[in-house]
């Protein structure tokens, strides 16, 4: 366990906004090697008898009731500067729902941060001929960082789902990149943008290596079409889903299990 300062903070969309933190308590962080390098952070609710840093192991032998337990999330690292030790985290926010995205809505310089971590699971292969990168908002930060560490040969294709050109960010990569932002309407056909958009690319000779992240049912439609139809394997993708459409994290968390089961059902 470590704990950061919040340093500053950047409204990078109108649904995504950045927390640079940094200070003392990072002395002993030391970054994963994957671009897909998380970190699981928690929040003190309101009341808590202990804060601004706590160990949350300790906190859980307090025998406290669970609304007064602290609330575990997991995000990616957007970036890690070792020479000034600043840690930048990217979160999406949707007004006041949740908790990690209300709070860095409303973070402020000085503001203490606990965290664990990190640890990784992906990096892009060296040694694929080009590299599938799909997602969302929540796959952002990993995919930004990914396309940044290619090697200047090495050849991307890139679909990221938004609510609109509002809320693209900027993507640099020394790589060839073919990038395309596919934007929601508020419709039901929002859940096929992705699959469709992966059903109608010309896949490039070679071996593929895959980044597939986002929301449930999405990822799933995708990483079905991708084993199935495309014929890829497993270990060629890395593949989770990160939130689920209509439900909060707690419901998410609670089913997450079950519905990774059945994903790996539907092409067993």
């Amino acid at each position: 366990m470590v704990h950061a300062d919040v340093v500053r903070t950047e409204k990078l969309t109108p649904s995504l906004v950045r927390v640079v933190l940094g200070g003392p308590g990072l002395d002993g962080f030391t970054m994963a090697d994957g671009t897909d390098a998380y970190v699981n952070l928690a929040f003190a609710p309101d009341g808590a008898p202990y804060g601004p840093v706590f160990d949350p192991q300790e906190v859980r032998g307090l025998g406290l009731p669970r609304e007064l337990q602290p609330v575990r999330r997991r995000y990616t690292v957007r970036s890690w500067d070792p020479v000034v030790r600043e840690l930048a985290i990217d979160f999406v926010v949707h007004g006041d729902e949740g908790v990690a995205g209300p709070w860095a809505a409303a973070a402020r310089a000085g503001d203490v941060l606990v965290l664990e971590g990190p640890a990784c699971g992906y990096r892009p292969d060296a040694e694929a001929a080009w590299h599938l990168m799909l997602g969302d908002e929540s796959a952002l930060p990993a995919v930004a960082a990914s396309l940044e560490a290619l090697h200047p040969d090495a050849r991307a294709v890139v679909r990221l789902v938004c609510d609109g050109p509002e809320h693209r960010v900027p993507l640099s990569s020394p790589g060839d990149v073919d990038v395309a932002w596919l934007h929601r309407t508020g419709t039901a056909a929002d859940a096929e943008l992705l699959v469709e958009a992966t059903r109608a690319l010309e896949f490039p000779p070679g071996q593929v290596h895959a980044f597939v992240h986002g929301e449930a049912e999405e990822i799933r439609s995708v990483r079905r079409h991708l084993l199935v139809e495309r014929g890829m394997q497993r270990s060629d993708m890395s593949c989770s889903p990160y939130w689920r459409r209509t439900m909060t994290d707690e419901a998410w968390r609670a089913v997450k299990r079950d519905f990774v089961a059945a994903m790996d059902a539907d092409v067993a």
